[in-house]
């Protein structure tokens, strides 16, 4: 399956830096935080090494965020508020079962967080794990959202939706290219993606341009960074729907070429091969709802595990 070799920056390293952005200082953030000054600066700098962003600009007189530090910043407030929030949502009660499910970032704050309360309802507590790494269904993950071809071993999987995708560019960088772009225009602005770079690759050879990455084009770990850093007009990105839809629909990001090419990988959700239990098959029912599948697919990936021959 495909799945990242880095996993998720520590918390530690998003408590630090927040605190640091609240105040403004290493030193104080290193006081408040009770570790020293280097270790602060060594927790920022691997943040940025792993984001491929700088979140601080080094002053005289302290730190000061970035353009794309401050954005960051807010990412980074909403979700350490998430992971201390001691609502209902977040905490399993007598009358809720609790489904892991195993799912990147990109998903999780591009599709599923808005869709959360109708997935949970009033019966289920979905425990989520944002982590690239291959889902361990042994380790009580009860389904797992991940990108890639399939079919896979011991595993069943199916593709959650297909996606068309198309270039897209913030309006300001839309206006300087025009519409209806050919492949040799968007190479004069940065290519924007995420680890994996053969959709680029396949959308320019079909202009029989040969895509080889420059260094000024941006690669991101995860696609909603592929977003942000799209939005504010650091470059041009490929369209992901239905991950590109909100940014797309608000007007943040409009097309840029009216081709449109199948992506060479999609999401899927993955379930083990034995037995599922009947919460984690009713989420994976209301996930495959959400995602527009049909009853007949859906009772083909909830059935009972599968006799062996």
């Amino acid at each position: 399956m495909v799945h990242s070799s880095q996993s998720l920056p520590p918390l530690d390293t998003l408590e630090t830096f927040a605190r640091a952005a609240r105040l403004g200082s290493f030193s104080a953030a290193a006081e408040e935080g009770g570790i020293t000054h280097g270790a602060v600066s060594r927790q920022i700098s691997r943040l940025e090494r792993w984001l491929g962003l700088r979140l601080f600009a080094r002053q005289a007189r302290g730190v000061s965020l970035t353009p794309e530090g401050i954005r960051f910043f807010a990412r980074t407030q909403e979700a350490l508020a998430l992971l201390g929030d001691t609502d209902e949502r977040w905490i399993p009660r007598r009358h809720k079962t609790t489904v892991r499910l195993s799912l990147i970032p990109s998903v999780a704050s591009l599709w599923l967080f808005s869709r959360l309360p109708d997935l949970e309802g009033d019966d289920i507590h979905l425990d989520l794990l944002l982590e690239h790494r291959l889902a361990e269904f042994s380790e009580g993950t009860d389904l797992a959202i991940r990108c890639g071809k399939g079919p896979w071993a011991g595993v069943r999987a199916v593709a959650l939706w297909h996606e068309k995708s198309f270039p897209v560019a913030a309006p300001s960088i839309a206006k300087r290219l025009g519409q209806g772009c050919d492949a040799r225009s968007l190479l004069t602005m940065p290519i924007l993606h995420d680890s994996n770079i053969e959709g680029w690759r396949r959308w320019l050879a079909a202009e029989d341009v040969e895509y080889l990455p420059r260094g000024q084009d941006r690669r991101f770990e995860d696609y909603n960074l592929v977003i942000d850093a799209c939005i504010q007009g650091v470059g041009i990105a490929l369209a992901r729907p239905p991950l590109s839809d909100a940014a797309l629909a608000s007007g943040r990001l409009v097309p840029v070429s009216d081709r449109t090419l199948d992506y060479h990988v999609a999401f899927h959700l993955v379930r083990p091969d034995g037995a599922l239990s009947g919460p984690a098959m009713e989420l994976a029912r209301r996930l495959l709802v959400e995602a527009g599948h049909d009853e007949t697919a859906i009772a083909a990936f909830t059935a009972p595990a599968r006799a062996r021959a």
